[in-house]
Order: structure tokens, then C-alpha cells, then sequence
């Protein structure tokens, strides 16, 4: 590298026109702006926070790989730094001489200015050499085409240090965060009974602290592994998002068990009242069986050709388990009264449900007889409203139907068959005398029949 000297080849080429003056004290005045904010820009990714913290070790993966390919682009910004440096310098310098420069001296900034004379080792000139490549020729470049090839330097090292520097500034802090977080959920898991081996929150606990320290590890390590780019397509340096996948799943986990952990705290503070409502719904569902099984006993005793179905005794076993819960509480054994409670809370109502469709079941008959005579009485009154309580027929065929509803056993198919030859029987006694007298409301039994 260094001054740029003539052009090899350029002979064969047709030469540009040379710029005026103003031209020239343009072009300089472009380029000196110009070379002061490559300068800043380059002394600011060299005060980098992620810099420093990529140039501390430690690295692996993709990381230690393209960081070690970034240090070797820096050095080469650098380094073509140098040369546009001293080529702006030159340039300044032969414009200095003279306030009116002659035209040799316009010709030669114009060389300097614009033309390819900037002699560039094959080792900057080559962007592979920058991935470990081996060095290529030594090439010429213009102004324009160095802050080019800076640029595009610029851009590939300055993205590994934002993606970096934008992962350990999102990441780590959050995973402390939720180690914190994790460090009072076990205290407080411990506190309940909750432990490795004991509980499977326990081990769910275990588990997130060994993933939490894996994650910390790794990021700190190899923080681009967790850099997502652009789906955008856009070129600016820094262009993605961390991944915080791996940290999101830790903390769902995390939170699962955190609701775990309060739902065995709300049973240490309520047990005993839940224990008192367990107890209060196995009694009814016991009395509602006593009171089924006494029903049976009437109907087999009232009802004959009536299958009438078991009642089965109460449950030992949630008995059982309802001693277990007790002991577990007397223990202070709170992580496992926890699901054993709401296991119980759940089979107690289906046996208090089962019990009362039992004595549904059992007292179907008598319902059933208990509607027949509502039906009779009805009809029979029926029949009195309009005079006919004294017809022989109705008055033998209601005595019929009256003994076997009240007679023990009952037989409630005959039953029926007898309370429906009486409404027959009143139905077609009351024909001829609403015909003698003109149509009349009818009326209406007890449960709404005509």
C-alpha cells in the first residue's frame, strides 16, 4: 500500500477530462467530510461494548467463527484506511501548493482523485482473505471503489458486534431474572414439602435450574447461536432479534409450577375446611342411600311385578382416602394432600350423584302408583260435576281400580289397566249428557288432563 503512483494499463484508455478548479476544491472538500466520518465510525466500533466484550474470550460455535473472521476484516479496515488516508493527504497537500494550479498539476489530482492508482495488497483487496483464504494479487483501486470495499468491512464486522451486543443485552439479564425468580419458587416448594424425589414440581424445578444454567452459559459463549436475522431482507448492520425460545419455554415451565406450588399452599391454608365439606357431602350421599335402601324395603313390600334395583352400601374406599387426607394434614404432608383433595373433592360428588339417582330409581313404583291415584280421584271428580257419581258401572269399575291401588302389594300393571277402563268408562258416560245439554269446557285433573 501507499501513494497512489500511475496506473498500469491506463494507456490504452481513453483519459477523462480535467477538472477545473472548483471541481477539484469540491471533490476534496466531499472527500475530507467524507474521510471524517469513516474515521468516526471506525473509532466507534473500536469503543464498542460489544467489541470489548467479543475481544474478552471465552467464545465457541458460530460465534469464536465469525468473530475471529470480523477481527481479521477490522484489521484490513484499518489497514485500507491507511491508504485512503495518505491518497487524501496527497491530494491535499498538491492542492495546497499553489492558490491557481496549473494543469499539470489539476491533471495529476485528477489521477489522484479519480483515477485507479491506489496499490492495495491482495490481502485487503480480496474479501475472502478476510475469511482465512489465502492472499490474492495486489490490486489497484480508486477512492471511490476503497470506501466501497470499507464499507462493505464495515457493514460484515459491525453486524457480528451488534447481534452480539444486542443478545447479552437481552438475554442474560432476563435469565437472572428468572433465576431469581426460581430461587424463591424453591424456597417457598421446600417450605410446603415440595422436593426432588418427592413432588414432580420438585423435579420440574430441578430440571429448569439445570437449564438455566446451561442457557447462561451458552449465551455468554456463544451469543450468535441465539440470533435470529432479518426476514426482511434488509442489509443495516444488526438487522434480527435474539432468540428467546430456549428462555420462553424455561419460563413457561417455570410458571407452571409456580401455580402448582400455590395450589398446595391454598390447600395448607384451607384443608380443614375442605376435609369438612369432603365429610359433609359422603354423609348426604350415605343418608340418601339409607333413606334408598328403606325405600326398596316399602316398595317390595307395596309393589308386586315391579323390578325394583339394588342399592349398593357407601364407598369404603374414598373413606379410605378421606382418612389419608386427615393424616396427610395432621403431617403438614401438604404436596400430597394437594392432589389427593382434589381427586376426593371430584368422586364425592359423583357418589352423592349416584346415590340420589338410586333413590330415583328406587322410588319410581311408588311414584308411579302415586300417579295412578291422582288420576283416579280426578276422573272420579270429574264424573261428580256432571251428575254421573252414581252410575253403576263407573262406581264398580272406580271401586276396582281403587282396591288395587290401595291394596298391598299393588300390581301396577293391572292398576293401570283398571284406572284406564274407568276413564273409559266415564268418558263415554259423559257423551250423551254433554250432548243433551251443549258442549262445556272439560275439565282438567290434577296434572292438567282433560
Amino acid at each position: 500500500m501507499g501513494v497512489p503512483g500511475p496506473c498500469p494499463g491506463s494507456a490504452g484508455r481513453q483519459p477523462a477530462p480535467v477538472p477545473d478548479r472548483e471541481e477539484v476544491d469540491r471533490a476534496l472538500a466531499r472527500l475530507g467530510a467524507e474521510y471524517e466520518a469513516i474515521e468516526t465510525s471506525l473509532l466507534a466500533l473500536q469503543d464498542h461494548a460489544g467489541r470489548r466484550l467479543l475481544e474478552g474470550g471465552g467464545l465457541s460455535g458460530t460465534t469464536k467463527e465469525r468473530w475471529a473472521a470480523a477481527e481479521r476484516s477490522i484489521t484490513v479496515l484499518w489497514s485500507l484506511f491507511d491508504t485512503y488516508t495518505a491518497a487524501l493527504t496527497a491530494a491535499q497537500e498538491l492542492r495546497a501548493r499553489r492558490r491557481w494550479p496549473s494543469p499539470d498539476d489539476l491533471a495529476e489530482l485528477s489521477e489522484l482523485l479519480y483515477g485507479s492508482g491506489l496499490t492495495v495488497s491482495g490481502e485487503a483487496a480480496d474479501d475472502s482473505s478476510v475469511d482465512g483464504q489465502e492472499d490474492g494479487p495486489e490490486e489497484r483501486f480508486s477512492l471511490e471503489e476503497l470506501v466501497a470495499r470499507m464499507n462493505g468491512l464495515y457493514a460484515r464486522s459491525l453486524d457480528v458486534i451488534v447481534a452480539a451486543d444486542a443478545v447479552w443485552s437481552t438475554l442474560p439479564a432476563r435469565i437472572d431474572l428468572l433465576s431469581a425468580e426460581l430461587r424463591r419458587t424453591r424456597s417457598l416448594a421446600h417450605s410446603v414439602g415440595v422436593r426432588p424425589g418427592a413432588h414432580p414440581a420438585g423435579d420440574d424445578l430441578e430440571r429448569i435450574t439445570d437449564e438455566l444454567a446451561r442457557l447462561r452459559d451458552r449465551v455468554i459463549a456463544d451469543p450468535l447461536a441465539f440470533w435470529v436475522s432479518s426476514s426482511t431482507g434488509s442489509s443495516a448492520p444488526g438487522g434480527g432479534r435474539p432468540d428467546t425460545g430456549r428462555y420462553d419455554r424455561a419460563a413457561r415451565a417455570l410458571e407452571d409450577v409456580r401455580r402448582e406450588i400455590e395450589a398446595v399452599l391454598d390447600v395448607r391454608q384451607d384443608a380443614e375446611r375442605r376435609l369438612m365439606q369432603l365429610r359433609d357431602v359422603l354423609s348426604r350421599a350415605d343418608r340418601t342411600l339409607t333413606e334408598a335402601r328403606q325405600a326398596r324395603g316399602e316398595v317390595l313390600a307395596k309393589i308386586a311385578a315391579s323390578e325394583v334395583p339394588a342399592v349398593s352400601g357407601p364407598s369404603t374406599a374414598l373413606y379410605e382416602q378421606l382418612a389419608a387426607a386427615a393424616e396427610y394434614r395432621r403431617r403438614a404432608q401438604w404436596h400430597r394432600l394437594s392432589p389427593l383433595l382434589e381427586s376426593l373433592e371430584e368422586r364425592a360428588e359423583e357418589e352423592l350423584h349416584r346415590a340420589r339417582e338410586s333413590l330415583t330409581a328406587v322410588t319410581a313404583p311408588l311414584a308411579v302408583r302415586a300417579e295412578l291415584r291422582g288420576r283416579l280421584d280426578a276422573y272420579k271428580a270429574k264424573a261428580a260435576r256432571h251428575g254421573m257419581a252414581g252410575d253403576p258401572l263407573l262406581l264398580e269399575r272406580y271401586d276396582a281400580a281403587r282396591r288395587m291401588l290401595w291394596s298391598a302389594p299393588c300390581d301396577l300393571r293391572a292398576a293401570e289397566q283398571a284406572v284406564w277402563r274407568y276413564q273409559q268408562a266415564a268418558a263415554e258416560a259423559l257423551v250423551p249428557e254433554q250432548a243433551e245439554h251443549g258442549p262445556e269446557e272439560p275439565a282438567r285433573d290434577g296434572r292438567g288432563e282433560k
